[in-house]
């Protein structure tokens, strides 16, 4: 069996197993933790049992252009779906781990139906009220989690372009508000914007003496 297709067996396989003892339950995952701008993004993802979306995988694994492909596929299929997120402002009042946790929590609290139970990429868990499960590496091994991935990060590659819109010459669109070389030469050519996370930059003007 080709690779592509073994991986992408084994992530509804992974969701059946759970299935058999939660029939109604939702992947988490979340996007944006490590940039140094934008809000921080999680999606929730009810999946109805015997679904296949083909080319499903985890959302790194992807290009851009096969995420936003699949977003519309897996809104229209899914049993239910909900994106959110936490801002700059929680971010840096919070942290940017209890930042993400608190955008799944508000993703699990949309979902038109609840479930009766979660399993969430990594291995930290939200509070919520149901019992959950952290996967370490599940955007790669269950095909519930994994939508939720590609949900969160085509939302925040969409505010990410809606923020160079509003800030061209950081180069949002490009970078997605990762540290590239670029992005640290506009910071220190502009300095930054109310889009950035001061929080992220202290190690960086540390290193500058600034």
């Amino acid at each position: 069996m080709p690779r592509a297709l073994k991986v992408y067996t084994e992530l509804f396989e992974f969701d059946s197993a759970v299935r058999t003892e939660y029939p109604v339950f939702c992947g988490i995952d979340e996007a944006g933790r490590g940039p140094l701008a934008g809000d921080v993004y999680a999606a929730a993802v009810i999946l109805p049992e015997g679904l296949e979306i083909p080319g499903l995988n985890d959302s790194k694994k992807l290009s851009e252009k096969r995420r936003e492909e699949l977003a519309p596929v897996i809104k229209e299929q899914a049993a239910a779906w909900c994106i959110a997120s936490a801002s700059v402002a929680e971010i840096e009042k919070l942290n940017i781990l209890q930042a993400a946790l608190l955008a799944m929590q508000r993703a699990v609290a949309g979902l038109k139906t609840q479930p009766v139970f979660a399993i969430t990429d990594g291995n930290q868990a939200p509070i919520l009220p149901m019992p959950v499960q952290t996967v370490i590496g599940g955007d790669a091994k269950s095909a519930s989690i994994a939508a939720a991935s590609v949900l969160a990060k085509t939302a925040r590659d969409a505010a990410l372009r809606e923020l160079d819109a509003q800030y061209p010459q950081y180069g949002f669109a490009a970078h997605k508000g990762y540290g590239t070389k670029a992005h640290y030469e506009a910071i220190d050519r502009y300095g930054i914007c109310p889009a950035h996370r001061p929080s992220f930059l202290k190690k960086y003007y540390e290193r500058k003496g600034q």
